[in-house]
């Protein structure tokens, strides 16, 4: 019920922001991206990795000047969340501010048909300042709220905050 009540509180942001699209200087971008994650605390449980690299596809849309939607897909690697398979996450973020700026965000883990009962959480800050005209350079840190509960039936909630330290390139359509 939680997870429905995210999605839609951001499906009804992206539709409001869209609409007030129309009378504003819209801005659209596309980007890719990486990071390096570490979990918050030592798991002790075999065949779980504890840190990586992820890779992400991201589209922003910003209605008003210092207001941002972002919809990305974030590619984990194997054994993330105990998951012989790689680990998807699809994730949503309303980000407020220009060259500097926070974020909060809200994501699901999905691996090999099953999907993470529980959403995860995200705080992120950072800074987007532009390298070309029409291509801005994100280097931001996060820290998210996550457990890992149904990837690969673990049997237990594990309590897996992560903080992640990345970068993406996107370009304003």
């Amino acid at each position: 019920m939680k997870m429905r009540f995210a999605v839609c509180s951001v499906v009804l942001l992206l539709f409001c922001g869209l609409g007030a699209s129309a009378r504003a200087d819209v801005k659209h971008r596309v980007g890719v991206g990486a990071h390096y994650w570490v979990a918050v605390e030592d798991i002790e449980v075999d065949n779980i990795e504890q840190s990586g690299f992820a890779y992400l596809l991201s589209y922003q849309i910003q209605p008003l000047w210092l207001l941002k939607f972002e919809l990305a897909l974030e590619q984990l690697p194997k054994y993330y969340g105990g998951s012989p398979d790689r680990v998807y996450a699809p994730q949503a973020y309303v980000i407020a501010g220009g060259w500097i700026y926070a974020a909060l965000g809200v994501g699901v883990l999905y691996s090999d048909g099953d999907v993470a009962d529980h959403p995860f959480y995200a705080v992120r800050a950072g800074v987007d300042f532009p390298v070309l005209p029409h291509v801005t350079l994100d280097i931001n840190a996060n820290y998210r709220f996550m457990e890992w509960d149904r990837i690969h039936n673990l049997g237990d909630e594990l309590s897996a905050d992560s903080v992640t330290v990345g970068a993406a390139v996107r370009v304003r359509l």
